[in-house]
C-alpha cells in the first residue's frame, strides 16, 4: 500500500534555519507573535489531517471519481470525500490563513503554503475542492463591494460554501478575448449571466451548501477582445439579505469531463442561462479580479506537483530499498538474500535523487514566494512591498512551470523505479503521473507561462527583476566566493548568473527583429531561469548545511542535504548549457517547416 509521511524536518529547516521567516513575519504587526514553536505545531496537526483523514481516499476516489445526476444536474463526490471535507471544515483548516474581519485565523501565507503542500500529497484531487476556495476568497477580498464581502467572505472562510473560478469556453483556451459569455445589466443593479463555460474544477459538487462562481462576462457594449471582460460573482444559490440561502441560481453542471488524472475532482462544463449575477470592480475591467486568482492559482499548481513530486519520492524511495532484484554492479551487497536491493544500482539512485532534489528544491521556492506574497500584502514599508511584488511577479511562472515540470519528471521517474509494478495501479505510482501531468496545462500551460517570464517579467521591464535576483546571487557569490568547501556550489551560480545577462539581452535583440524568436526561445529560457533560482537556493541550503557540521552538529539531515545539493550540481543543474544552446538556435528551425508539416 502507498505511504505518506509529512516532511516536517525539511519543512522547518527551509523556513527557520534557510529563511528565518519568523524574523521577516515580525516586522508586520499582526503576525508580530508568531514563533517557530507555533508555525511547527499547526504543522504537525495539518499533517495528520493529511495523512489520516484525505491520503487513505486517494486511490480509492480516483477509481470511483464523481458522478453526475443529469436529471438535477448535482454531482456526488466519491466515498469520504464529503466527511473529510467536513472534518477539514470543523477543524478551522480552511480559515488558516484567511482576514479575522471576516472569522479567519489570520496565520500567515506560510503556513497555508505548507498544509496544502501535504494535503496535495495526500489528495490533489479532493485538495482542490477548497484550494480553489482561496483564490475566490482572495478575488473579492481584494476587489469586492463591501456588500459583497459581507455576503460571501465569512461563509468562505469558514469553509461552509466553496469558491470557483469560471474563465474559458470550448472555443477559447487561454484566449479569453474571445469569449461570447453575456452580462445584460437588470434595473436592480444585478446581471442577468448567459453562457457556458469548461474545465471548471469543483465547478460542481456536495460537498459544501453553496458554491460561488466568480463568471467572466462581456457586457453588451463591452469592447472587443481582452479589454471588453468583466468579472461577476454567480452564486449557485442565491443569498437572501439575511445571509440565508436562496432560491436555485441559473448555473449548473450540464457535464463532468473524462479525464486522465484528477479523476475525483469534479471538472465540469457550467451552463448559465440568464443567472444572476453582481460585478466585481469596474465595468470591463474583470482580469483586474480574475488576475488576483490566477495568480494565487499558479502558486498553487506548482505546490501541487510538489505535493505529488514528494509524495512520489517517497514511495519510490521504499520501494527500492525493499525490492531485490539483479547483484550490484560492484559486487553483493546483501549477502543474506539472493538479490541486491534495487537502491544500490546507480540508475535507480539518479531517479531518487532528481526527486529529491526537485521536491527539496521546489519547497525552498514556494516557502520564499509565499513570504514574498505575505509582505505584498502585510508589510508596513511600501519600498519592501513594492519590491516583494516585483520579485515574486518574477518568479510566480517560474514557480508554475519549472515545478510542474519537474513534477512530472519525477513522478515518471519514480513509477519507473517501481518496474512493472509501477504500471499497475494498487501501487498509486500510476496515478500520481495521470494527476501530475494536468499541472503543467491548466492556469495557462507551461508555454504561456514561459512567455509571460521571457516577453514580460523579463524582457519588458528590460531585466530589472532579473536583476534583482541577480543581486541576491552575487551576494551569496561575494560571501562565500573564497571558502573551497563552497565552491562546487557557488561557481555554478556565478557563471549561470553572468552567462544569463548576455543570454538574455541576445534573445532580446534577435525578438526586436522578429518576435518570433522570442517564442522558440521562452521554454528553455523558463528553465534555465529556473535552475538559476533553484541553485540559488540549493547553495543556500549547503551553506547552512556546512555551517551545522563545522559547529559539531551530527545529525545526519545535513548530511543528507549537503550530498542532495552535490547531485542537483553535478547532474540537473548542467541542463542549462544545452538549453541555451537549443534557445540560440533561434525559430528557423521551426517556423521554416511549411514542408515538413503539410
Amino acid at each position: 500500500m502507498p505511504i505518506y509521511n509529512p516532511p516536517l524536518r525539511d519543512m522547518q529547516f527551509v523556513m527557520h534555519e534557510l529563511f528565518n521567516v519568523t524574523e521577516d513575519l515580525k516586522a508586520m504587526p499582526q503576525h508580530a507573535d508568531i514563533d517557530a514553536d507555533t508555525v511547527n505545531a499547526v504543522l504537525e496537526e495539518a499533517g495528520k489531517f493529511a495523512t489520516q483523514v484525505i491520503f487513505p481516499l486517494n486511490i480509492s476516489g480516483d477509481a470511483e471519481g464523481c458522478t453526475l445526476d443529469i436529471k438535477t444536474h448535482e454531482v456526488t463526490t466519491p466515498k469520504g470525500f464529503k466527511e473529510a471535507y467536513k472534518t477539514y471544515v470543523e477543524g478551522g483548516w480552511a480559515a488558516l490563513s484567511c482576514d479575522p474581519a471576516f472569522g479567519g485565523q489570520g496565520l500567515p501565507l506560510v503556513v497555508n503554503q505548507c498544509v496544502y503542500e501535504m494535503m496535495n500529497s495526500a489528495n490533489q484531487a479532493w485538495t482542490m475542492y477548497p484550494g480553489l476556495t482561496h483564490g475566490a476568497y482572495a478575488s473579492l477580498h481584494s476587489h469586492g463591494t463591501d456588500e459583497q464581502k459581507a455576503t460571501y467572505l465569512a461563509k468562505m472562510t469558514s469553509g461552509e460554501w466553496t469558491g470557483t473560478m469560471c474563465l474559458t469556453e470550448p472555443h477559447c483556451g487561454t484566449d479569453l478575448g474571445l469569449m461570447r459569455t453575456k452580462a445584460e445589466p437588470q434595473p436592480d443593479g444585478t446581471y442577468k449571466i448567459t453562457g457556458n463555460k469548461i474545465f471548471i474544477s469543483a465547478g460542481e459538487h456536495d460537498m459544501a451548501e453553496n458554491i460561488v462562481h466568480l463568471v467572466l462576462a462581456r457586457l453588451p457594449d463591452a469592447p472587443a477582445g481582452i479589454k471588453g471582460v468583466s468579472l461577476f460573482v454567480v452564486p449557485k444559490y442565491l443569498v437572501n439579505k439575511d445571509g440565508s440561502l436562496g432560491e436555485r441560481n441559473s448555473i449548473h453542471c450540464g457535464g463532468l469531463e473524462h479525464k486522465m488524472g484528477i479523476k475525483a475532482n469534479a471538472t465540469a462544463q457550467i451552463v448559465i442561462d440568464g443567472a444572476i449575477g453582481t460585478m466585481v470592480g469596474k465595468p470591463n475591467k474583470g482580469m483586474q479580479g480574475m488576475f488576483v486568482m490566477m495568480n494565487a492559482a499558479r502558486l498553487g499548481v506548482g505546490n501541487q506537483s510538489l505535493g505529488l513530486t514528494e509524495v512520489a519520492y517517497q514511495n519510490a524511495l521504499a520501494y527500492a530499498k525493499d525490492r531485490i532484484q539483479m547483484r550490484s554492479l560492484s559486487g553483493v551487497k546483501a549477502k543474506d538474500k539472493a538479490a541486491d536491493p534495487i537502491i544500490v544500482h546507480p540508475d535507480v539512485r539518479k531517479m531518487l535523487l532528481t526527486a529529491k532534489a526537485y521536491a527539496e528544491g521546489g519547497r525552498a521556492l514556494a516557502i520564499y514566494s509565499s513570504v514574498l506574497l505575505e509582505k505584498v500584502h502585510n508589510h508596513p514599508d511600501e519600498k519592501v512591498r513594492k519590491d516583494s511584488d516585483e520579485m515574486l511577479s518574477l518568479l510566480t511562472p517560474i514557480v508554475k512551470a519549472f515545478l510542474t515540470d519537474n513534477g512530472y519528471q519525477a513522478t515518471t521517474m519514480c513509477q519507473q523505479v517501481f518496474g512493472g509494478h509501477g504500471y499497475i495501479k494498487e501501487w498509486g505510482m500510476e496515478q500520481h503521473v495521470r494527476d501530475a501531468r494536468i499541472n503543467m496545462i491548466y492556469e495557462g500551460t507551461n508555454t504561456i507561462q514561459s512567455l509571460d517570464l521571457l516577453g514580460r517579467k523579463v524582457l519588458g521591464d528590460n531585466g530589472a527583476a532579473l536583476k534583482k535576483f541577480g543581486k541576491l546571487v552575487g551576494a551569496l557569490v561575494m560571501e562565500e566566493g573564497v571558502n573551497e568547501k563552497m565552491a562546487e556550489f557557488i561557481n555554478p551560480i556565478a557563471v549561470l548568473g553572468e552567462q544569463i545577462t548576455k543570454f538574455t539581452m541576445e534573445i532580446g535583440f534577435k525578438g526586436l527583429q522578429n518576435p518570433d524568436e522570442v517564442g522558440a526561445a521562452a521554454v528553455d529560457y523558463l528553465r534555465v531561469a529556473g535552475h538559476l533560482v533553484f541553485g540559488y537556493f540549493w547553495a543556500r541550503m549547503a551553506q547552512v548545511a556546512l555551517r551545522e557540521i563545522a559547529a559539531g552538529n551530527t545529525d545526519p539531515f545535513y548530511v543528507a542535504k549537503l550530498q542532495t545539493a552535490r547531485f542537483y550540481f553535478a547532474k540537473l543543474f548542467p541542463e542549462t548549457a544545452t538549453l541555451m544552446r537549443t534557445a540560440r538556435a533561434g525559430s528557423a528551425v521551426l517556423m521554416d517547416t511549411d514542408a515538413a508539416l503539410a
